[in-house]
């Protein structure tokens, strides 16, 4: 067992192996999730039995998925949640305003996770699946969660990055810049022609509900790329407003 691994409690580790399941968003062989975790074979094993048991998991031909529990979960958060009811109007008007395409995001553990998009009717577009992550490491919505956590939170994640002192000091100071400027932007990051720009969600003073990110080809953002900062700001100010901040 990995070093990694020995660091999750016990009492974690099914929880370890269904968010790494949820991250992936497809059916992982055994050895995919043995790299992903960290766990040795046996105590895999004895997770996802668990996990089947419970209905959180399928197996077919070896391979493991979210099974009909984790749908239910799904729906149930869809129905709950305040934060997407808030939203998912203003991102809307956002997309067909700016006829492109418009994600919301929040941070769980170490990653920027989607959980909604509007997407652009042009047929050549951008888009970011629902239930999708990438770590938070670059790209602007990434780096507009990470530039609004709590310190000790951010100060931990970045920990955790295996880079230089140079390149920390260059992203400290990016981050520091972003949560000046209250957005962050980035071009070709994590999808190469993709333009993005984020801006944060605050459900009250200092306490950050998740981020609206547009993005869009950059060939079509080019020359216009203020205007759509713009059009993103004023919809995040409008569901912040919605989720009772002033």
């Amino acid at each position: 067992m990995s070093a990694a691994a020995t660091a999750v409690p016990a009492a974690d580790r099914v929880l370890h192996v269904l968010a790494a399941l949820a991250r992936q968003g497809r059916a992982m062989a055994v050895g995919e999730l043995m790299a992903q975790t960290g766990l040795a074979r046996s105590t895999l094993y004895r997770q996802l039995a668990r996990l089947r048991q419970w209905g959180f998991v399928l197996e077919h031909g070896g391979l493991y998925a979210p099974g009909p529990m984790s749908l239910q979960l799904a729906a149930g958060f869809d129905l709950a949640s305040h934060l997407m009811q808030a939203a998912r109007p203003l991102m809307q008007e956002l997309a067909a305003q700016s006829q492109e395409s418009v994600g919301l995001l929040v941070a769980v553990n170490g990653h920027a996770v989607c959980l909604d998009m509007v997407e652009s009717s042009h047929s050549l577009r951008c888009s970011f699946d629902r239930g999708r992550s990438v770590p938070l490491r670059a790209g602007a919505s990434a780096l507009c969660l990470l530039a609004h956590l709590p310190a000790a939170q951010r100060e931990a994640l970045l920990n955790e990055q295996d880079i230089d002192s140079a390149a920390r000091a260059a992203l400290d100071q990016r981050l520091e810049a972003i949560a000046k400027a209250g957005c962050a932007v980035s071009e070709g990051e994590v999808d190469a022609g993709v333009w993005g720009c984020s801006v944060p969600l605050f459900s009250a003073p200092r306490r950050m509900a998740g981020v609206i990110t547009l993005m869009a080809p950059t060939s079509r953002a080019r020359g216009h790329e203020d205007a759509l900062i713009r059009k993103t700001a004023v919809a995040a100010a409008r569901i912040a407003q919605s989720l009772g901040r002033p």
